[in-house]
Formats: C-alpha cells, sequence, structure tokens
C-alpha cells in the first residue's frame, strides 16, 4: 500500500489473520502516519519506506520494496489487493521469488500445506479452492472479499531498507492528471454499485443511475454497450474488458446479461436486475 490505507488493504489485515500474525508494508509520504490504522485491524509490525521513486516510476520500485519486506520477514504468504497495479506487482514479485501465484481470490482459509484461496472462475459458474505448491504463496484478493474487522495489534513501526534494482527507474511517470472527483466510492471498492446498460436507452438516462447511486452511496458502473455508445465513461465499464467489482449489492439497470458483463460482476453477494425485457 501506498500512502494511505483503503479498505481492500484492511480486508487483507482480516484474512491474513486467518493464517498469522499480519505485517504490513506501507510505501511512499505518509506512510508512518498509517500505523495506527493497520495496528487497529491486526498487524503486529508495519514496515515502511518512503522513496521518490515509489511516486515517479512504474510498478518496479514497489516490487523491490515488497521483495525487500519478503526477505526480511519470511512470511507464511503475501497478499497483495487485486488490483491492475496490484496483480502486475504480484505477479513481478512471485516470478523473483520463484513462487505460485494465485489471482483475484474471494475468500482464504488456512491448510495443513498452506494457505487456501477460493475463486470464482468461467465468470462465477464454479467456485475453485487451490493452494500453491512450490514457494511462498503470493495471492492476491479482490476487493469487497470480506467483511473488515478490528483486532487490535501491536502495529511496532520499522523502517524497511530498499534497494532499487536496475529496472526500478525503466519507465518514469511524466505527467499526472487527477481524476475529476464525482464523490462517489472507487468503482472496484464500493460496496454498492449501479449500473446501467443498453436498455437505459441514453446517455442523458444516465442521470437516473446517478441518482440513485447517489441516494445508496453507491459506486456508478456501465455495461459494454454503453460505454461504446458513448453514453458513459470507459473507466466505468463493468465487464470481462472492464473492471471486475464484487459488491455487496450490484444492481443492474437495463443490462441483458451477458457472458462479457457477467464475468466482471458475478461475484457479487446479492444482484438485483431491472429489466422488462422477459428475455434477458
Amino acid at each position: 500500500m501506498v500512502g494511505a490505507v483503503r479498505k481492500p488493504v484492511l480486508e487483507l489485515l482480516t484474512l491474513a489473520r486467518r493464517i498469522g500474525e499480519p505485517v504490513a508494508v506501507a510505501l511512499g509520504a505518509g506512510a508512518e502516519g498509517t500505523a495506527a490504522v493497520l495496528a487497529e485491524h491486526g498487524a503486529v509490525k508495519v514496515l515502511t519506506a518512503d522513496a521518490s521513486e515509489f511516486a515517479e516510476y512504474l510498478v518496479v520500485p514497489k516490487v523491490d520494496a515488497l521483495q525487500a519486506a519478503y526477505e526480511f520477514v519470511q512470511p507464511a504468504a503475501v497478499l497483495v489487493p487485486s488490483s491492475a497495479e496490484g496483480k502486475e506487482i504480484a505477479a513481478r514479485l512471485a516470478v523473483r521469488i520463484k513462487s505460485g501465484i494465485i489471482t483475484d481470490a474471494v475468500d482464504l482459509e488456512a491448510g495443513d500445506e498452506g494457505p487456501v484461496a477460493t475463486q470464482s472462475a468461467f465468470a462465477a459458474s464454479f467456485t475453485t479452492k487451490s493452494r500453491i505448491t512450490q514457494g511462498t504463496p503470493v495471492i492476491t484478493v479482490k476487493p469487497n472479499s470480506t467483511a473488515v474487522e478490528a483486532a487490535p495489534a501491536a502495529g511496532s513501526v520499522e523502517a524497511l531498507a530498499v534497494s532499487f534494482s536496475d529496472a526500478a527507474t525503466g519507465t518514469k511517470v511524466t505527467a499526472r492528471t487527477p481524476r475529476e472527483s464525482t464523490g462517489r466510492p472507487e468503482l472496484t471498492e464500493a460496496a454498492i454499485v449501479v449500473s446501467g446498460g443498453r436498455g437505459v436507452n441514453g446517455a442523458e438516462n444516465f442521470a437516473i443511475i446517478e441518482a440513485l447511486a447517489d441516494s445508496l452511496g453507491a459506486a456508478v458502473g456501465a455495461s459494454r454497450a454503453a460505454v461504446d455508445a458513448g453514453w458513459y465513461p470507459h473507466s466505468n465499464q463493468v465487464g470481462q474488458t472492464g473492471k471486475s467489482v464484487s459488491p455487496q449489492l450490484y444492481i443492474a439497470s437495463g443490462i441483458s446479461g451477458a457472458i462479457q458483463h457477467r464475468a466482471g460482476m458475478q461475484t457479487s453477494k446479492t444482484i438485483v436486475a431491472i429489466n422488462k425485457d422477459a428475455e434477458a
């Protein structure tokens, strides 16, 4: 995690307590300031590192830091949030430490031969349980996979020594454009998502979707048909070629339920479909 504590990180701590004593890694400006929140949710130790490389370059400096933490702690497993960046970091780390990797886990439990991860496969048509058979398990976990539970622990802070590899500065961030704030939660982390599809019948009608989302404190999503039609930004697309979400409540408005869309939201805990098409 970099700079601030987001809900998926607290979920990781909840899951990590099932298999051992969690050690958190906090990177970037303000890393030490996250210790209190991390300790409140079970971190027995918080390893911190602040360097300009974390902000100025892409994922490799963070991989270097996570590898340093791995070598220092020798953990039973490494858990990372299942964002696009998180999965890249986890994959690079797994290659470096010669370990197996499981992505998009929705649950985690202790097993006799190591942690056992639950995944939803083939658009949630099947549920699988898997474990890593080589090396230290590296597992990415989908946001909203478990409820956050407080469990106060020591949370002692320790500086993490990080040596950056030659590859760390290979891809530089040249500019950043802040995303326009809507006041709504991040789509992939939201507990409630309201999505609109082809049946919304126009960009102007997404105001209804937004109004419902705002009344529920929800994020707004859209199907591929809706974003391809230019009715809503591609950054809000939910589906196999968009973002994958797993909220407590997913409201699908005017969405046919094609496999492309279901692949991105079928692990939602409760799904409500609003559709007058009997064939949808």
